[in-house]
């Protein structure tokens, strides 16, 4: 029974002795955190506190310059920590890197994930693709703190999976003009939050000044206009495919926002003719973009 009992203590003592040797080596392994960027939220908050729209059009970001001051923001939040990597969420049509979004792959540190864009200029799958990562980096321990710029309540299930493997979430948003444009349970969920203001984005957003065109006696008439409209809904066709049209077609005869938008802007370039205020024109232009897109139903 003794010997028993003597081997049953040494079995502790080399346990106890292998535990305290794998502790020593986990405190001198460093901590490490990541960075994810939801751009979809910092490109409709940014540009709203900065620039007083959300449309990407209407203004330039310096993505190079502020990845690092995100970068430089969190060394000095996580000051024991070094950094894994920039995590970039964005949308592309058919997940087809854009020129931007080339340039900020390209970036080191930096890592694009692309969900896809429907034809209303909506991100699709970024919220899961978030997820993905920040659950298996965490399941990993390959990061101990995960910095989340973004405000979509969809994030709390990235958030929970997480932290389920002992990582800390910290939340990173940009102030709001007017309320609020985090979700609460995505604020209810984090380990920590941080706004950033006005002045830490100002020198990266800058609004572009929209191209003007000279007024000129010779008005378009309608059917120039749903010409031109026609010819914009061959070209967007051809880019965006039948899947987008399928999608598009039950809104009819409404167009989203930002599709009414381009098309605005692209027949203006085309007519260098300013279609504001003519409402008559406006009518024509979408009449056009209408009907060629039926047509090839």
């Amino acid at each position: 029974m003794n010997d028993d009992l003597a081997d049953l203590n040494s079995r502790i003592d080399r346990t106890n002795e292998l535990l305290q040797r794998m502790l020593a080596e986990v405190a001198k392994t460093p901590s490490t955190h990541a960075i994810f960027v939801d751009a979809g939220y910092l490109y409709a908050a940014a540009g709203r506190l900065v620039a007083g729209t959300e449309d990407r059009r209407a203004f330039d970001l310096d993505a190079e310059g502020l990845i690092d001051a995100l970068i430089d923001r969190a060394r000095t939040i996580f000051a024991d920590s070094r950094l894994l990597r920039v995590y970039w969420y964005d949308g592309a049509r058919r997940r087809i890197h854009t020129a931007e979004q080339q340039t900020i792959a390209e970036l080191p540190d930096v890592k694009v994930r692309l969900g896809n864009l429907n034809a209303n200029n909506q991100q699709k799958g970024v919220d899961s693709l978030i997820r993905s990562d920040l659950e298996s980096l965490a399941r990993h321990r390959a990061i101990s703190d995960a910095a989340l710029l973004g405000g979509d309540e969809d994030l709390v299930s990235a958030v929970e999976a997480a932290q389920g493997y002992g990582a800390r979430v910290h939340l990173w948003g940009i102030e709001a003009p007017e309320g609020r444009n985090q979700a609460e349970p995505l604020l209810w969920e984090v380990d920590s939050q941080r706004t950033f203001d006005l002045d830490f984005f100002k020198p990266y957003v800058s609004r572009r000044t929209a191209p003007g065109y000279e007024p000129t006696a010779d008005r378009p008439t309608r059917e120039d206009v749903r010409f031109v409209g026609a010819q914009i809904a061959a070209k967007w066709l051809s880019e965006r495919g039948r899947d987008s049209l399928v999608e598009l077609l039950p809104g009819h005869p409404y167009l989203p926002g930002s599709v009414d938008q381009d098309l605005l802007v692209e027949a203006e370039g085309l007519l260098q003719y300013s279609l504001r205020g003519q409402a008559d024109l406006r009518r024509a232009l979408r009449d056009g973009f209408w009907a060629h897109l039926q047509a090839q139903y």
